[in-house]
This record gives structure tokens, sequence and C-alpha cells, in this order.
């Protein structure tokens, strides 16, 4: 069925994912929608518009923000940070992407789905777009000192901060040059997030006459997905938005990109913190782009991605290989891949840790390497292992990071807005068989890398070179750009400036009316919580967990061991352990070999360790090694196989691989700060408050990162390399000793056969009775620490020892982490502070709770404004709206429905570490009895001034800052 308003094009069933896709038109408008009808009650929704900037200044971002900051019917200052706590959704959020911009949500509630919409198509159709919310969320000058038209003028602005940050890592900035040459002229050549030089150049005015034409239904794409009806969606869209419109003449798109006729290389800088300018000539970035076929065009979308898993999937395939083992540089580039995001795709790949010379020697390298596949061909078996990749990518049911049907959706997103045909990209069962018969011809893969690569002229080489006086160069030039503006300024303008900052003030104090925003209560939440139930058996006298979970064709398996005894040394080598254990040899096979196997067999396989605090007792900590595997269903007995000889024959005398893999894992790990500075810092600040959080820091937190560092530079040396070799060896010889289980996840018809294959890889054997599984000291100690690294803001992070999930406690403060979010840190921390994000949580597995900043601007004063939040906490009367809203935060999160297979093993794992399900219910029902004496009690034993750790992640540029703080510096 139809709404009248709306015209039906096509229908078509796709079996391979269980949906239905409906394409409708908007008959007066245009807007297109696009339904995914699904038996699944996580309904989503997302309204895309083509946002097309020709600049760098960020308009399509900060309207984003903007847009969501008060709209026509809810003229609240922020209806969307609102709605995030007085709803149970499962996804809220807004993205900018380089042509487009999306507003979507989920929720498992029909009448949160419905409120949420109403906010949604106001806030996108009817933004207010108040000049005090651009001057917030984009860019403004204050002076220094709010009142003082003496003081220095500061560029302030939530957006201009995050760009910073975003901007401060170095594959952002790799990215954002390398597109500003590979698309001369069309919209990627800018940032659609913004550059920080060019945010400021952005005015009101623009940003009204960029919404104007871009916000408008003519250029929208909705999409819905779920079991509630396509004319039910349309319905709300036509009251609610569209019946007030009428078609928009002008067509809102990317033009075809200007080919070159010969490849170009070019060179530019990227700043590096001097903490990190040792051996600089030897931290250049070398990349090599192509720019290939259209995405829209399914057949050469499909090409492409063949042609780049055969060259790069793993480190058996040529490109790969070659990129992997060369002494031209540290390791692959973090931007290796074909990027299918833009109109028309890009592959690209290189190298990182170069030297400036040897930048024509890398392309050279990298064009040989495709030279020998255009010559000698690909083996067939190579060939089909990427097809069985691309298929079990297309098989595979997702929603452990967005909402499964949320990425489908963004699957079709990028042909929709390009006017292509998005059923096609969700339905590529067809194509893929003809690839199938395509790569039947012997000179298939050869012909293609000649057509995309080799005899494509639209060719850049891009060589990003360190420069430790850039960063100062960059802080003078806003040095002396503000101080120009302020010479030019009026006295008549320095009062319109200090007036505009009190307005802004005033308005981020003021208190909204929220009772017109619509809402859901305690009432609405489900009385019990999901659980995914598995089976208890035994197997050959092994513990069997199996669960039935709607897998589609796929079968997920582990392998747990309980972690052994290991010493101080081995204990800080577990991580790299755990990486070995998949990249290296197995058996008579060596690592090339090994991984074509994988790629033959499995989707993924990896392994991880676990060390977890007690539910009673953080300082009791249990631990466990899991090797985990995912496959088709025709493939388990093959799974089984190469499972079992990873674990058990795994080898560790490829010394030269070994050392490949440190260097790779350093590559990433240091380029992983400035996305998760919060994160990271939070780690540090809960070192001190169990065995369990101290180990997280040393091994995966910052010390992490310092440590790997050392390592890989003391790997150059061979007896230091053959010597770690040997300890790798050490850990495994005791993990074979170790007590196993098992976990089989997959659809209830096949779970038998599954059983089957495992059980006969697996005989009965003798338990070692003397094994001594893993513990660890208690750990109680004060952390302040101030890391030194490579960014232009700060990440701050405040911690108190508290109480672990089986404590009465625990709700309260788990609950009190969003109540001072909501009522005071988003607002002093955000809104006023400028940061991106900030507010607190509390970490059960740690028995701590945290105050956090994200890509902030200020440092001392965000670490006083936390302790703000506990006076405000005491000395206000607060209202049960407040506390509700805080719980049902919490409860969303419980609540929040994973992929089938993700629950399972979830439940698996969460079990593992004695979290029951009637624990886990009982500490639910705890958070719905919350009460505002709850929080306050809670704050007052335990978050206490003389028991807070402090860890900052900052620049160098603030050292003397942090010492009069009282922090130990450490650099990363």
């Amino acid at each position: 069925m139809t709404y009248p308003t709306f015209e039906l094009l096509r229908s078509q069933n796709i079996d391979a994912l269980k949906i239905r896709v409906e394409e409708y038109r908007h008959k007066v408008t245009g807007a297109q929608h696009i339904h995914l009808a699904a038996d699944n009650n996580e309904n989503v929704f997302l309204v895309a518009l083509r946002t097309v900037p020709h600049n760098s200044t960020g308009v399509a971002h900060i309207l984003e923000h903007t847009a969501l900051c008060g709209s026509q019917k809810y003229p609240v200052r922020d209806p969307f940070f609102m709605m995030v706590r007085r709803s149970l959704n499962t996804f809220m959020n807004a993205f900018t992407s380089s042509d487009w911009t999306a507003y979507p949500f989920a929720s498992q509630n029909q009448k949160d789905f419905n409120n949420l919409l109403d906010v949604y198509l106001d806030a996108v159709f009817f933004s207010r777009l108040d000049e005090l919310d651009f001057a917030q969320e984009g860019h403004r000058v204050e002076f220094a000192e709010t009142d003082n038209p003496n003081s220095d003028l500061v560029f302030k602005g939530v957006v201009f901060n995050e760009m910073k940050g975003a901007m401060s890592s170095v594959s952002s900035q790799l990215w954002h040059t390398l597109c500003k040459y590979l698309y001369p002229t069309t919209t990627y050549h800018y940032n659609s997030g913004g550059e920080p030089e060019d945010i400021p150049n952005l005015t009101y005015q623009q940003l009204k006459d960029f919404y104007r034409t871009h916000y408008h239904p003519s250029n929208a794409v909705f999409m819905t997905y779920g079991d509630i009806p396509a004319a039910v969606h349309q319905e709300k869209f036509e009251t609610r938005a569209l019946s007030q419109f009428e078609a928009l003449d002008e067509v809102i798109a990317v033009g075809d990109e200007k080919r070159y006729h010969a490849p170009i290389a070019v060179e530019e800088a990227y700043p590096i913190d001097e903490s990190d300018a040792e051996n600089l000539d030897e931290k250049h970035h070398v990349v090599i782009a192509w720019l290939l076929g259209k995405t829209t065009d399914l057949d050469e979308s499909l090409e492409a991605q063949l042609v780049s898993n055969i060259l790069l999937d793993n480190s058996a395939s040529p490109l790969q290989q070659a990129l992997e083992t060369t002494e031209l540089g540290q390791a692959p580039s973090p931007l290796c891949g074909l990027d299918d995001s833009s109109r028309e795709m890009a592959f690209v790949c290189g190298l990182e840790g170069c030297k400036l010379e040897d930048a024509p020697q890398v392309e050279a390298m990298i064009l040989d390497t495709m030279r020998k596949v255009a010559e000698a061909g690909i083996p067939q078996e190579q060939v089909a292992a990427s097809l069985h990749q691309l298929e079990l990518s297309q098989r595979e049911v997702g929603g452990d990071g967005y909402p499964y049907g949320l990425q489908l959706i963004l699957t079709g997103l990028t042909s929709a807005t390009h006017r292509g045909d998005p059923i096609a990209l969700l339905d590529v069962d067809v194509a893929l068989e003809n690839l199938r018969r395509k790569t039947q011809d012997p000179v298939f893969i050869q012909t293609a890398v000649r057509k995309w690569l080799l005899d494509n002229p639209h060719r850049v080489r891009l060589t990003l070179r360190p420069d430790a006086q850039m960063g100062e160069r960059i802080k003078a030039a806003e040095i002396a750009r503000l101080a120009a503006m302020k010479a030019q300024l009026s006295d008549a303008q320095k009062q319109e400036i200090i007036a505009r900052a009190h307005a802004l003030q005033e308005r981020q104090q003021q208190q909204d009316d929220e009772s017109i925003l619509p809402k859901v209560d305690l009432t609405d939440i489900p009385a019990n919580l999901h659980y995914t139930a598995g089976s208890h058996e035994l197997l050959n006298h092994y513990p069997l967990r199996r669960y039935a979970a709607g897998t589609n064709g796929l079968v997920y398996q582990q392998i747990t061991c309980k972690l052994p005894v290991l010493s101080e040394a081995q204990l800080k080598v577990l991580p790299y352990y755990c990486i070995c254990l998949t990249e290296l040899g197995a058996g008579d096979k060596d690592y090339l070999a090994t991984q074509r196997w994988q790629a033959e067999v499995v989707g993924s396989i990896h392994a991880f360790s676990s060390i977890r605090g007690a539910s009673d007792d953080v300082q009791a900590i249990d631990a466990y090694l899991t090797l985990s595997a995912k496959a088709l269903s025709r493939n388990s007995a093959a799974l089984n196989d190469l499972m079992q000889s990873t674990l058990l024959n795994v080898r560790f005398d490829e010394h030269s691989r070994i050392r490949e893999l440190i260097a790779q894992n350093r590559a990433r790990r240091e380029q992983s700060i400035t996305g998760n500075g919060h994160s990271l810092a939070m780690t540090a600040a809960c070192a001190g408050m169990s065995p369990a959080a101290k180990v997280s820091h040393q091994l995966g937190g910052l010390e992490g990162i310092a440590a790997v560092k050392a390592l890989d530079n003391s790997l150059d040396d061979a007896q230091n390399l053959a010597a770690f070799a040997a300890q790798l060896q050490a850990i495994h010889n005791l993990v074979l000793q170790a007590p196993k289980q098992f976990l089989i996840v997959g659809e209830q018809e096949h779970l038998d056969s599954y059983r089957d294959n495992l059980q006969a890889r697996w005989p009965i054997e003798p338990q070692v009775k003397d094994f001594k599984h893993f513990t660890l000291p208690p750990v109680q100690e004060t952390i302040r620490e101030a890391w030194i690294t490579n960014t232009q803001v700060n990440f701050c992070a405040k911690a108190y020892p508290t109480v672990p999930s089986d404590h009465p406690d625990a709700a309260a403060l788990t609950v009190l982490g969003g109540f001072l979010r909501n009522g005071f840190l988003h607002r002093t921390i955000r809104e006023q502070g400028g940061a991106y994000g900030g507010g607190a949580s509390q970490d059960s597995n740690s028995a701590a709770f945290r105050f956090y900043s994200y890509r902030d601007p200020r440092l001392t004063e965000t670490l006083a404004d936390f302790d703000a939040s506990l006076e405000w906490l005491q000395t206000t009367d607060h209202q049960w709206q407040a506390v509700e809203e805080a719980i049902l935060g919490v409860i969303g999160s419980i609540d929040k429905p994973g992929s089938p297979a993700g629950e399972a093993k979830s439940t698996y794992q969460a079990e593992l570490f004695g979290r029951t399900r009637e624990k886990r219910e009982q500490f639910r029902n705890r958070v719905l009895a919350v009460t505002a004496d709850d929080l306050k009690r809670v704050a007052a034993i335990y978050l206490q001034a003389q028991k807070a750790s402090i860890a900052v992640v900052t620049h160098a540029g603030q050292k003397e800052l942090v010492e009069q703080l009282g922090l130990s510096i450490k650099t990363c």
C-alpha cells in the first residue's frame, strides 16, 4: 500500500538479506523514499541531503550541527540532545560526508520512533538557524578575558575545535591532501568537515543560503528499514513536512572529475610534535592514488573491489606482500584500499615511515608489482578466494556497531545520492555471479589491472614530509590573524563582541520548556532484559556452548583457553602473541600459504585476551585467551581444520614476519591517539584502581603505545628479535596446556553438523592437573599524568575508585554518569567550553567513575568543571524527570540489540566472567529503582576530591601548565 502523495516506482525481494526493497517518489517535490521492509522491530530512519560544498569552510558540517539546535515546532535550544535523553533509541546521530549530510536514528519502540521522526523532520526542514547557535557550533571570536577588550582575541566554536582535533591525525591530513590533487575540480577537492584555517571565513548568511538550497525535499533521500509499512512513514513525511513544499528547480549534483592526461607527483608537509621528532628523515608518507570509475556502476564497482581484494586483501596478496616486506618504509599506509564513498572511486596504496629520497622508488616498486600481476596473472584459487570474501561480506548480518538496518541503508546511500540504483548495490548476488563468470577468463584480472591502474593516467603520487616547526608556524599564523582582526576593530565593534559573548552565555544558561518535546517514560520500558540463551553441554569432556541465531548461512566459532600464569615480561608480550597467532605460518605452511588458506576458508580469524575483575571484587581477576573465526556454512569443516592448526601448529620461527607485524602494529597504534584520546585518557586515569585497569593501560593504553615504540626500535637487533620470538613461543607452550572450551553460533538446522565437525577434531585429552591460572596482585594507587603527543587539542579525564557491578551502588553510579552529562557537563564542556564532547560514566569492570572531555580547547577549566558538576549535584534540587531521563539512557544502552551472532558471543563472553543472566537482570532492576537521593548519596560517598586520579592527553605547548597542576609528564 502506498500513501496517495507518493508513487511506487518498483519493488524487489532480496532473499539473501531477507528484505523487500521498495522505491517511491513524492509526486510534488520528487523526494525519493527507499523502504527496506523486514521482519525486524528495530526500525531505522534516515534522511539524507546532497550537500556539495565548493570550499573548505565546513559549511555542510556546521549546518549539520546548527540545524539540530531548534526548529519551528520545537523552538528549544537543543532538541537533539534533549531527545537523546528522552528516548529509548538504539541509535541517534547526524553525519557529514564529502557529498551528503544524513540524519539517522533507530528504535525498537514504535512510540519512541514516531517521537524521534517528528523531531528529526522538523529539525531538517524547518530549522531556526539562530545566529547564536551558529556562533556556538561553528565559529566565533571572543576576548580571552570575556569582558576585557584589551585581552587577545581567540577563535571558539564546537566544529572549529572538532576539526582541529580531527586534523591532528596524520592519516586525516594525508587523505585530505591527497583528495586536493586526486579531485582537482569537484567537491572532493575540499574538506567538507572544514579546515581550521578556513572555518572562520564562513559567514552566517552563507550558512543560511546553503540551507535554503540544499535542505529541501527535492534534494532529499528518505530511507527506512523495519516492520513499519512504507505508507505509515509516508503519511508522517507528508503531514509533518512535504506538504509545505513545492518542487525545487535547482538540481544539486557532483559532476564528472576532469581527468589528468599524465600522472603527477606532489609534495606537501605535515606538522609533527617535537616529542616525536627523532629520526625525522624516516617519517615521510608516500601514497599513490588512481581515480577509477563511478560508484553507481555496479559492475565497475564490484570489479574494482575484486582487484583491490586481490592486490591488498591479506599478506599473501601481491601488493600487500610487497608493501609489508619492502625496506623502503615502516608499514603499509593506513589509506591502502579502495574508496567507494565518492561519486568516482579511488584506489590508494603506499607506505609510511619512508625517506624523502625514496619516494620515486616506492612508486616504482608499486608499479613493478602491478606489472608482474598484469603479465603473469593471479592463480585461479586466489581469485576464487577474493570472490569468496565478497560473498561473505554481502551475506553477513551485522548490527554490532550500527544497527543492521542502518548498515544496509548506508550501503545503498552513496548510489542514491548520485541518482544511481540503490537496489542494485543491495542485491549483488546476480552481479557477483556475472563477475564469477568473467573471472573464468584467465586474463580477466590482468586486463583489469592494466585498465584501471597501469594504463590509467589519472594517477597522483603524494609525499607528505614531517616538519617539526610547522605546528608553531600554524599557531603563530592564527595569533597574527587574530591580532590583525583586533587591530581593525572599533571600540563599538569590541563592545559588540563582548555583548554577543554575554548573549550566548545567557542562551546557554536559559531553561527551555522541555515539555513541548515528545518523550517516553519508564512505563515504555520492556519488563525484562532480552537474553540470548545457549546450550550448556560437553564435547569430549570440553565445555561447549551452542547458540541458535539467524546468521544467514554463516557459522561463528571460538576456542577459549584459560589464561595461564605469566611472568611480568610475558604479560607485556601478550598483545603481540595475540596478533602473531593468526598472522604467522602453521605447521608446514609459511605465513603466505596460511594467509591464502584463511582467505579461502574464513571471513576473519583473530585472537584476543580478556582480563577482567570479578563482578563482586575487581581486585580478584580472571582471564582468558580466545581464538575467534567466522565462515560460510559450507566451509564449517575447513574452518575447524584452520582453527585447530592455528592454535596447535603456529610457528614462531618466521622472524622477519614477526618484525613486520610489530612495525605495522606500532604504526596503527600511533595513528589511533587523536581519534581515541578520551578513551586513552580515561584508561590512564583508572590504571591505579584495579589490576585489570592497570593491565589495560599497560597493554592497550598510552603506556602500551609507548611500549610498542620501544619494542619496535629494539627489534632491529637480530638477537633481540630472536629473544622476542622465543618469548612468544614460551607463552604459546603455556597456552597449549590450558583448559579449553568452545562456542558455536549458527542457524538451528546446522548446529548439530557444526558440533560434529568440531568433535571430530578435538578428541578427549587428559587435563593438566597442576595448571596454574593467571593472577595479578591487587592495585590501589592515585594517578596524576599528562601524556604529550601530536595534537592541537586536549583530552581530559578524572577518575574515582567506586564499586563493581554486583554492588547495590553500581546502578546509581551508572545513572549518575548520564545525569551529570545531561544536566551540567554537556552545557559547560561542549556548549560553553567548545569541546566536541564531554561527560561522565561508571565503569563497573574497573570499579571506577570517570569524567572525560574530547577534542577540548581547554584543560584546567575542564578539570574544574568536573568538580563543579559535583557541587551542582549536591546544591541543586533536582526534578524527577532529569533522573528518569538518565535512567532511560542506561536502560537503552543495556537493551540495545546487536547482531544475532554478536549477541550470542557477548553473552558467552559475559558468562565466562560470571556475569550471569540473573546478575544482569538484578543490575537492570536496580537501575530502574534509582532516585535523586541515591545520586547525591553515592557521589558523596565515592567521588571525594582526595581520591581523584587525573590523566590528560595534550601537546608540548602545555608542558608548563600541566607541571603546575602537579602532573607527571609522559610521552607516547
